[in-house]
C-alpha cells in the first residue's frame, strides 16, 4: 500500500467521524448540523497534518498505523459524542494537540532520527520517576504544580498557569519515556544480561547485580500499587519491564522470575489492600452486591448483552447509564451500540494496529529501535487487553483508557506520540 492509499483510507476514517455525529443527531431527532462539518474538519486537518509529515520526513513509513489509529478514533469519537457532546467538543481540541505534537515531534527527528535518544537513557528515567511522582505532591500547597487525589486515587497532576487550570495524568507521558530508557539500557547491557555465569542450585543465572533492575521494577510498580492507588499502571510498568527484558536476553528464566514477582505481589496486594481485594470480589461475585461493588462491570455485562450480534443503532441505546462510559467503559458503549459485529471490529483492528508494530520491530535491524517499537507497541496492546478483559469480566478492572478510543487528553497525547515514534522507527529501518 502507498501514501495515496494511506490518504484514502484516513479520509475514509473521517468521513466515518463525521457521518457517525450525524447518525447520533438524526437518532436523537437532530439534524445535520454545525457539528457534523467541525468534525469532519478537525479530524481532516489533524491526520492531514500527520500524513503530509510521514509523507515528507518519514516517507518510508508503514502506510499502516495511520489509518487504522484513524479509524479507532473516529469510533471513539463518534462514542463520546453520542454520551457527552460536551466532552466531545474538548476531545476535537486534544485531537488536534495530539496531532500537532506528533507533527512537531517527526520534524523535531527528521534530520538526527532517533538513535540519539539511546544516550539520554538515564535522563529518561529520571524524567519517567519524576513524572511517576508528581501525582504524590501536595494538593492544598502555594505551587502552580499540585497533585490530585481523585477516587481515592493519585493519578493526576494539576497545573494552574494565572486564570487556566489543566489537569493531566503524567503517567501517560512517563510510560514513553520509560520505554526509552528501557530500549537504551537493555540494547546496551543485552550480553551481561543474557550471560549465564553463577548456578543457583541446578539453575544458571547472569550476574546479580545485573538483576538489580529487575527488583526495582518490581519494587516501583508495587509502590505505584500502594502510593497512588493505580492497579493498571502497576501491572503495566511490571509487564512492559519483563517483555522487553525477554525480548532483548531470550531467556525464559526472566518471565519465570517475572511472573513468579508478579504472583507474589498480587497475594500481597490482594491481602494487605483493602482496594484491591475489592476489586477482585467485584471480579469474581459482581452479584453478591449489585448496587455497589459489583454496580460497574454488572451494567458493562448488560450492555455488552444487549447489543446482541448487531447492537442498537448509533444513538438509539442507553450507555450513559454505564459508569464512565467515555472512559474505562467506551468498549461496553460501543458494543451496546454496534454490537458484538462492533466489537469484534475494534478488536481485530487493535490486533492489525499491534501487529504492524511488532512487524516493525521484528524487521528492525538495530537492537535500540527493535526494542522501542516493541516496547511502544506492546504498551498498546496491553493497555486495550487489560480494559477489555477487565469490561467483560476476563480480568479485574484496572482503571486503564482504552487507546485512541477513551476520552481524555493526556491518553490522547501520549498514543498519538506513541504513533510518531513507531512511524520513524519504520521509516529508519526502510532506508
Amino acid at each position: 500500500m502507498n501514501r495515496d492509499a494511506e490518504a484514502a483510507l484516513l479520509l475514509g476514517a473521517t468521513v466515518i467521524a463525521s457521518m457517525g455525529v450525524g447518525l447520533v443527531n438524526l437518532a436523537q431527532g437532530g439534524g445535520i448540523d454545525a457539528q457534523v462539518a467541525l468534525t469532519f474538519v478537525v479530524f481532516a486537518v489533524s491526520f492531514g497534518s500527520l500524513h503530509i509529515a510521514i509523507r515528507r520526513w518519514s516517507a518510508g513509513a508503514s502506510p499502516f498505523l495511520l489509518p487504522l489509529a484513524a479509524i479507532l478514533t473516529a469510533l471513539g469519537f463518534v462514542e463520546v459524542y453520542r454520551i457527552s457532546p460536551r466532552f466531545a467538543a474538548l476531545q476535537r481540541w486534544w485531537l488536534l494537540i495530539a496531532a500537532g505534537l506528533a507533527t512537531l515531534l517527526l520534524f523535531a527527528v527528521r534530520r538526527t532520527g532517533i538513535a540519539p535518544l539511546r544516550r539520554y537513557r538515564y535522563t529518561s528515567l529520571t524524567i519517567s520517576i519524576g513524572l511517576l511522582l508528581l501525582p504524590m505532591l501536595p494538593t492544598d500547597w502555594g505551587f502552580p504544580v499540585r497533585g490530585v487525589v481523585a477516587g481515592g486515587s493519585r493519578l493526576w497532576t494539576t497545573l494552574v498557569v494565572g486564570p487556566l487550570t489543566l489537569n493531566f495524568q503524567p503517567g501517560e507521558i512517563a510510560k514513553i519515556v520509560l520505554v526509552i530508557f528501557l530500549a537504551s539500557y537493555l540494547s546496551e547491557r543485552r550480553p551481561a544480561l543474557a550471560a549465564s555465569t553463577r548456578r543457583l542450585g541446578r539453575f544458571t543465572i547472569p550476574e546479580p547485580r545485573h538483576l538489580i533492575p529487575l527488583l526495582l521494577a518490581w519494587v516501583a510498580s508495587f509502590g505505584i500499587l500502594v502510593f497512588q492507588r493505580d492497579l493498571g499502571a502497576s501491572l503495566l510498568l511490571f509487564a512492559v519491564f519483563i517483555s522487553m527484558l525477554y525480548v532483548a536476553t531470550n531467556r525464559k528464566a526472566y518471565l519465570t522470575t517475572g511472573g513468579s514477582l508478579f504472583l507474589i505481589g498480587a497475594a500481597g496486594a490482594a491481602i494487605a489492600l483493602p482496594y484491591v481485594a475489592r476489586r477482585i470480589s467485584a471480579w469474581l461475585r459482581p452479584f453478591a452486591d449489585p448496587t455497589d461493588t459489583g454496580y460497574q462491570i454488572l451494567q458493562s455485562l448488560f450492555a455488552l448483552g444487549s447489543g446482541s450480534l448487531s447492537g442498537s443503532g448509533l444513538g438509539v441505546g442507553t450507555p450513559d447509564r454505564i459508569p464512565a462510559a467515555r472512559t474505562d467503559f467506551i468498549f461496553s458503549a460501543i458494543g451496546e451500540e454496534l454490537g458484538l459485529a462492533g466489537s469484534v471490529a475494534v478488536i481485530s483492528i487493535f490486533a492489525l494496529l499491534v501487529a504492524v508494530g511488532f512487524g516493525v520491530a521484528l524487521r528492525s535491524r538495530d537492537l535500540f529501535r527493535k526494542l522501542l517499537a516493541f516496547g511502544l507497541s506492546f504498551v498498546l496492546g496491553l493497555q486495550a487487553f487489560l480494559i477489555i478483559a477487565g469490561v467483560t469480566r476476563l480480568l479485574p478492572l484496572t482503571g486503564i483508557t482504552l487507546p485512541f478510543m477513551s476520552y481524555g487528553g493526556s491518553s490522547l497525547v501520549a498514543n498519538f506520540l506513541i504513533l510518531a515514534l513507531l512511524a520513524r522507527v519504520s521509516h529508519e529501518e526502510q532506508t
